[in-house]
């Protein structure tokens, strides 16, 4: 896990990069890809559970 001066170096080199007005947008995408990465892994952690359970 990064320090904190990690992270507020990794901040301001994408605030460099992308802007400010990019920044949100851009943490809204990646909010939305991890909930669907967690949602597509919990549902095939499911689907393994189930075929388990019909052996």
């Amino acid at each position: 896990m990064p320090g904190p001066g990690s992270l507020v170096l990794i901040a301001i080199v994408a605030l460099l990069i992308f802007g400010p007005k990019k920044l949100p947008e851009l943490g809204k995408a990646f909010g939305n890809t991890l909930r669907e990465f967690k949602n597509a892994t919990k549902g095939l952690a499911d689907d393994d559970d189930k075929s388990k359970d019909a052996k």
